[in-house]
This record gives C-alpha cells, sequence and structure tokens, in this order.
C-alpha cells in the first residue's frame, strides 16, 4: 500500500510583492533582484514585528491624520475593555505607575505617541479623553503642534504592518542603513 502527498512548491517570481510594489523601482527587475527584494521585505517585515507595542491610553489630541494618545493605561487591557480598540472616556481607568516599557513584541507602550491608521468602526468616531487599546507598529516620529507655537515629536505607529514594512523599508533604502 502506497500512500502520495501533494507538495506545492514555492514559485520564486520577478513580481513585487504587494508591500514592495511602491519600491519596485528601487531594485532592478529580474528573477535574483526581485527574490532579494522580497527577503529584503520579509526581513524588514520581521523587525516590524518585532517592535510592534500595544498602546493602550487616553486619547491626548484628535487630528486629521491620527491622533496623539497617552499610553501606559494597562488596566485598560481587562476583559470586557479589550473586546473593542475605542473605549468611551466615561470609563474608569488609571495609568500604571512605575511602567517601564520592555523591548519585547506587544509590550505596552509607554509615554506620548501619535497613531496612525486607525481601524474603521461603523459609528465610532474618536474624540479627546476617550480611550484607545491599539496594537501599533512602529514607523519613525511624528511632530505637531501641543499648545499654542510649542512644538512636540513623538514616536509614530500604524496599526497596519503593511504601512510599517513600507515605511521602514524606504528609510533604509534611502539611509542604505540595514534593518532597525
Amino acid at each position: 500500500m502506497s500512500a502520495s502527498a501533494q507538495t506545492n512548491p514555492v514559485a520564486l517570481t520577478s513580481r513585487p510583492s504587494p508591500v514592495a510594489n511602491s519600491l519596485a523601482g528601487t531594485v532592478p527587475s529580474g528573477t535574483n533582484q526581485g527574490a532579494a527584494l522580497a527577503q529584503r521585505v520579509e526581513a524588514m517585515r520581521a523587525v516590524c514585528i518585532q517592535n510592534r507595542r500595544m498602546i493602550c491610553g487616553k486619547i491626548i489630541k484628535v487630528l486629521p491624520d491620527g491622533l496623539v494618545v497617552d499610553s501606559g493605561y494597562t488596566n485598560l487591557l481587562r476583559a470586557p475593555l479589550n473586546q473593542s480598540w475605542l473605549i468611551a472616556g466615561t470609563t474608569e481607568a488609571t495609568r500604571a505607575t512605575n511602567l517601564v516599557e520592555s523591548k519585547e513584541p506587544d509590550a505596552v507602550c509607554v509615554g506620548l505617541v501619535f497613531v496612525t491608521d486607525l481601524p474603521k468602526s461603523p459609528g465610532a468616531k474618536p474624540k479627546a479623553f476617550d480611550y484607545v487599546n491599539l496594537e501599533g507598529f512602529p514607523m519613525g516620529q511624528y511632530t505637531y503642534t501641543s499648545v499654542g507655537d510649542l512644538k512636540r515629536t513623538v514616536r509614530k505607529f500604524t496599526c497596519k504592518i503593511a504601512n510599517s514594512v513600507r515605511w521602514n523599508f524606504e528609510q533604509s533604502v534611502n539611509t542604505n542603513a540595514p534593518p532597525r
């Protein structure tokens, strides 16, 4: 009696991945270059996943392209609050004391951050002093006007990994630096 199993070999093509679509002009086309680009994009994706953070905190400012959040409210991670990314400001929540951000994936982010590419929710519109529970992927820094002419620079996160990979990849290509 014999049994056979179907195996599906991985096909290498010069067609860039969806994340690399906007990066197609940065590397010459061809099978080897396409495979090298795909490997670099996957390496950058792994770095972005390794650096992801849980952003759980109070919305300080609502801007047209995202939210400024004071993150570190770990008690927002409890059930049933962890069922939604947006939590009403009437919820009782406090900032954790003596919390230090670790460098592990899914560590709780601490301090002021800017979050963009928010999830779509019908009827849910974030307001100042509401709370959020989000998974964020690093995307550099963001400068905004806090009060009057006071400019603040904070870490920027996106809720979409593809945007983080694209941004970080473009930064590494522009500076010829290895992935961070």
